[in-house]
């Protein structure tokens, strides 16, 4: 990271790391994922969400990742970063060809006040499943790669899986460069201060093609292993969804002096549609819509605001629902935006269709870990991005609160390590592996 770069110095001091991580040039890798998980338990704590806040490119994030590149070179991989920001751990084959391979991973950024497991245990279970198979004295007939995507979260840009869309060309690379945070810095000028140069981001056909699938670990953010009292289970699918951001439009004015008769206030409007947003999604079966983050503008406790944005997340297995129920949602918040006297403007951000993994791949997981339950998800992944161009397969990772995105978000370290064991036996057995002998 250009830590003398300004804006470097500003995102230093917003998201601050209360200890360093501790380094594997002076502290040998634990061998085990609790372990690793709990060299990282302070970095990027969040005093006032509780959780934690990893947001891309913050010190939090950019420590992490610093983490990993020890964590993996210590353990013999060769570590490189691409265009897009997306780090890769290879362990390679004795010919060192790059192609065909198994690739692992997931991320290591977070939701605001987020939880431990979400990323890093991915990251974590895919160390320690290389320290098994060397363990086992295997010795890969394919290259293996442990890949870290940035910004899976999109919780700093708005845009989720924003590595992986970029790598596979699922989003334009202007409309990355000029993507903006909260406070108005844009990706290319946060992107540029940390090091990665935005002129060259975009699809990377050279990286896909070297890919031969992608089996991604992470924990389960749901209750379906709770109820099957089982701790690893394998993903069939991935529900589509997408996010929106409306914008409600009054007449800012002055809370005093302004009777409520000659008000166009956009914050009731938005408190309106709102509740039209949950009415409405509950007319569609299996249907999730969440507005999970509101800014009023200028946000004064004395002030009528101006403008209300609202950030809408829409899931629902079927494309065409999910369709319908935002056009419903829009429909719903121009009428009742009018009766507020106010205007509505409605943005996709982005969406991801429904994702079935690809069937063969999820044969070949369930024959290498028997009796794992195969159970979908409507969380998105990295890995629903990849499948477009790749065969790609998820593990889940019981979690025993069944709450994710949040502080309460748990991984028992025997299930972690139940995980990693998993992720090691399907990676030996799509490896075309043989062991060392002598």
């Amino acid at each position: 990271m250009t830590s003398q770069h300004p804006l470097a110095r500003a995102l230093n001091q917003t998201y601050r790391t209360d200890r360093p991580v501790t380094s594997s040039a002076t502290k040998p890798a634990t061998g085990t994922v609790a372990g690793l998980l709990r060299d990282i338990s302070s970095v990027g704590t969040d005093t006032r969400r509780g959780g934690y806040s990893r947001p891309v490119f913050s010190t939090a994030e950019t420590d992490l990742r610093s983490w990993f590149i020890e964590q993996a070179g210590g353990r013999g991989l060769d570590v490189t970063t691409d265009n897009n920001g997306i780090i890769w751990a290879w362990w390679d084959t004795a010919t060192g060809t790059r192609r065909d391979a198994v690739v692992t991973g997931s991320h290591l950024d977070s939701v605001p006040g987020g939880g431990e497991y979400d990323g890093p245990l991915g990251v974590a279970s895919a160390l320690v499943a290389v320290d098994i198979l060397k363990n086992r004295g295997i010795r890969p007939r394919r290259p293996l790669a442990i890949a870290v995507f940035p910004e899976e979260e999109g919780s700093r840009f708005g845009v989720a899986c924003l590595g992986s869309r970029l790598l596979t060309g699922a989003l334009d690379p202007n409309k990355a460069r000029n993507l903006k945070d909260a406070d108005g810095n844009t990706y290319a000028d946060v992107a540029a201060a940390n090091g990665q140069d935005p002129r060259f981001i975009g699809a990377d056909h050279k990286t896909l093609q070297r890919l031969g699938l992608f089996v991604e670990l992470h924990v389960e953010q749901g209750r379906g292993l709770i109820d099957l009292r089982r701790p690893v289970a394998i993903g069939s699918s991935i529900l589509g969804h997408g996010r929106w951001k409306l914008s409600v439009r009054g007449q800012g004015n002055h809370a005093g002096t302004t009777l409520m008769k000659d008000r166009k206030d956009p914050m009731i409007a938005a408190a309106k549609i709102m509740i039209g947003i949950r009415d409405t999604a509950r007319n569609y079966k299996d249907a999730r819509a969440t507005v999970g983050r509101l800014q009023p503008v200028p946000g004064g406790t004395n002030v009528i605001a101006s403008r209300v944005d609202m950030w809408i997340d829409v899931r629902h297995p079927r494309d065409e629902v999910t369709a319908a129920l935002v056009e419903s949602i829009h429909l719903n918040a121009q009428v009742i935006a009018a009766e507020e006297r106010c205007t509505v403007t409605f943005d996709v951000e982005s969406v991801s269709p429904t994702v079935h993994f690809d069937s063969g791949l999820r044969d070949q997981l369930q024959a290498l870990i028997p009796g794992a339950p195969v159970l979908d998800t409507g969380a998105g992944h990295d890995a629903g991005v990849l499948a477009v161009h790749i065969p790609t397969a998820m593990l889940f990772v019981r979690n025993p609160t069944g709450i994710s995105h949040s502080p309460e978000e748990l991984v028992e370290d025997h299930d972690a390590e139940a995980g990693a064991k998993a992720l090691a036996d399907v990676l030996e057995g799509l490896l075309g592996e043989s062991r060392m002998t002598g």
